[in-house]
């Protein structure tokens, strides 16, 4: 730590120094954790919906197009 008061030469103390640095660190920290957990939360709500959506699409699309096959079927059949 001494050699880092020479390059800077702070006037306060170095064991003030030290724990304001400290302080600081650990409060960056903490906030980029969180940061981080937020995203993956986020990333995986997307995900979860992304996939419903490619559910309820498919759901959709085979009703839709299953009358059109009952009725091709019937008209093969008379």
């Amino acid at each position: 730590m001494e050699a880092v008061m020479e390059d800077h030469a702070y006037s306060s103390p170095a064991h003030k120094l030290r724990a304001f640095f400290e302080k600081s660190r650990n409060g960056w920290k903490a906030k980029a954790l969180q940061r981080k957990q937020h995203i993956r939360r986020l990333e995986k709500r997307i995900a979860e919906l992304e996939a419903s959506r490619r559910k309820w699409r498919a759901k959709a699309q085979s009703q839709h197009t299953r009358p059109a096959v009952q009725e091709r079927q019937k008209q093969k059949r008379t």
